[in-house]
C-alpha cells in the first residue's frame, strides 16, 4: 500500500515539474515574440516550429521554471578584437549589445537576411542597425550544450575516479561492492561479457576503456537531456558526428590486410562481380559509421519533440477552444506524455548500448582474419580471468 502511495506521488511531482516547467517555455517563447516597434500589437499565437527548434536546439542560456540562467558569451574578431559578456545582454535578440547581435526568426526578417545563411541563435556583427558584413565573428561562447557535456564529463570522471579507489582500497576485491560500487560493477560486466568479448574475442580488453568510455558518456547525456530545461546533447549533429568520427578512426587504425583485402580484393568472388563489389565495400566502410551518427542523433530527437508537441497540445487547445478547452486536454496530454517519458528513459539507455555495440562491431571487422590468438582468448576465459569486474579510466 505504502509503496502504491510512493509511486502515485511521484507520478503526480513529476507532473506537476513537468507543467510548471513547460508553462515556463511557452510563457518565455510568448515574451520573444513579442516585437518592441511603437504602434504595432504584440504577435499572439503560438509558433510551434519556433518552440520545437527552441528546445531541441542549442543555446546561450537555461530556462528553469520561468527563469533564465544566462551563459557566456566569448567573441573573438580580427577588427573588433576579444570581447566577453553574459547572454542577457542580448534580450533574447531584441537588442544588440557591444555591437552584436543575436539572431532570431523576427530580426533575420527585419535585417533582410539569407535565412540559409543566417540561422537563430547566431551571433552577427551589427552596426549603424544594420548587419556589419565587414567584420568577421569567431563564437567561442559557452553554449548549453557545452556546459552539459563539460557537466557530463566531470561526473563521468568522478564517478569513475572514485570507484577505481574503493577498489584499490580492497573493497569490492576482497570484500562485496558497496554504494556506487555495487550498480556500476554489473554494467560494466555487462559492456564487458555482452559487447567486448563477443565481438571482440581476445583482444576485448584492450578496447574496454573506449567502450565503457563512450557507452558512460552518452548514458549519462541522454539522461541529463531528459531533465526539463537542460540540453539535448546527444541530439546533437555535431555531438554524435564526433563520436561517429572517432570510431572511424579507432576501426581504421586497428585494422589489417585481411580487413583491406575483403575490402579491395573480396575471395572467392568472380572478376566481373569485384568491379561492383569493391566499390560498394569501400563506401560501406563510410556508411557504416555515418549510420552510427544518424542513429543516435535521429532517436534522441525525435523523442524530444514528441514531448514538447504533447505538451504544446494542452497551449494550443487554449489558444484555439479557450481556457476550458486546454485545462480538459491537459490529463490526456500529461498521460501521454509521461508514458513518452519513460519510454525515452529507455531509449537512453538503448541507444548507448547500440552505439556502443556497433562500433564494437565495426573494430571486430577490422581485426578480423586475425586468429592467430583464437585458442588465448577460450584459455583465458577457462582461467577465469575475464570473471572480475573491470573499472578502467
Amino acid at each position: 500500500m505504502l509503496e502504491k502511495c510512493l509511486k502515485s506521488l511521484l507520478v503526480l511531482a513529476f507532473s506537476l515539474f513537468l507543467t510548471v516547467s513547460s508553462t515556463s517555455v511557452f510563457a518565455q517563447h510568448k515574451e520573444e515574440v513579442k516585437t518592441e516597434e511603437q504602434g504595432k500589437e504584440p504577435k499572439e499565437g503560438l509558433n510551434m516550429k519556433e518552440v520545437i527548434f527552441g528546445h531541441i536546439m542549442d543555446g546561450h542560456e537555461f530556462h528553469f521554471f520561468g527563469y533564465s540562467l544566462p551563459l557566456p558569451v566569448l567573441l573573438y574578431s580580427p577588427e573588433r578584437g576579444f570581447s566577453s559578456f553574459m547572454s542577457s545582454n542580448l534580450k533574447h535578440g531584441h537588442e544588440e549589445y557591444n555591437g552584436y547581435l543575436l539572431l532570431n526568426e523576427h530580426n533575420i526578417k527585419e535585417l533582410g537576411l539569407d535565412a540559409k545563411k543566417f540561422t537563430a541563435g547566431k551571433i552577427v556583427a551589427v552596426k549603424d542597425g544594420k548587419l556589419d558584413e565587414a567584420t568577421k565573428v569567431y563564437d567561442f561562447s559557452l553554449t548549453r550544450n557545452v556546459v552539459q557535456m563539460l557537466l557530463a564529463l566531470i561526473i563521468l570522471v568522478w564517478i569513475m575516479t572514485s570507484i577505481a579507489k574503493k577498489y584499490k582500497s580492497g573493497q569490492g576485491v576482497t570484500s562485496a561492492p558497496k554504494g556506487m560500487q555495487s550498480l556500476i560493477e554489473p554494467v560494466v560486466a555487462f559492456v564487458r561479457d555482452e559487447v567486448a568479448n563477443p565481438n571482440l574475442g581476445y583482444k576485448a580488453n584492450k578496447y574496454l576503456p573506449y567502450l565503457l568510455t563512450i557507452f558512460f558518456f552518452i548514458l549519462i547525456n541522454n539522461i541529463f537531456g531528459l531533465i526539463p530545461g537542460s540540453a539535448n546533447v546527444t541530439g546533437n549533429i555535431a555531438f554524435t558526428l564526433v563520436l561517429g568520427v572517432i570510431s572511424f578512426i579507432v576501426t581504421i587504425a586497428s585494422s589489417n590486410k585481411h580487413y583491406w583485402g575483403h575490402i579491395f580484393n573480396p575471395p572467392g568472388v568472380p572478376l566481373g562481380v569485384k568491379f561492383i563489389l569493391v566499390p560498394v565495400e569501400f563506401l560501406s566502410m563510410f556508411l557504416k559509421p555515418f549510420s552510427l551518427i544518424i542513429r543516435l542523433f535521429a532517436n534522441m530527437v525525435a523523442g524530444h519533440i514528441i514531448i514538447i508537441c504533447l505538451v504544446a497540445l494542452i497551449f494550443i487547445f487554449g489558444e484555439k477552444m479557450g481556457p476550458v478547452a486546454g485545462w480538459g486536454a491537459s490529463p490526456l496530454s500529461l498521460a501521454f506524455t509521461i508514458f513518452i517519458y519513460f519510454i525515452e528513459v529507455l531509449v537512453a539507455f538503448l541507444q548507448a548500448f547500440i552505439f556502443t555495440t556497433l562500433t564494437a562491431v565495426l573494430v571486430g571487422s577490422a581485426i578480423e582474419g586475425d586468429h592467430h590468438h583464437e585458442g588465448h582468448n577460450s584459455h583465458d576465459n577457462e582461467n577465469g580471468l575475464y570473471d572480475d569486474a573491470v573499472i578502467v579510466l
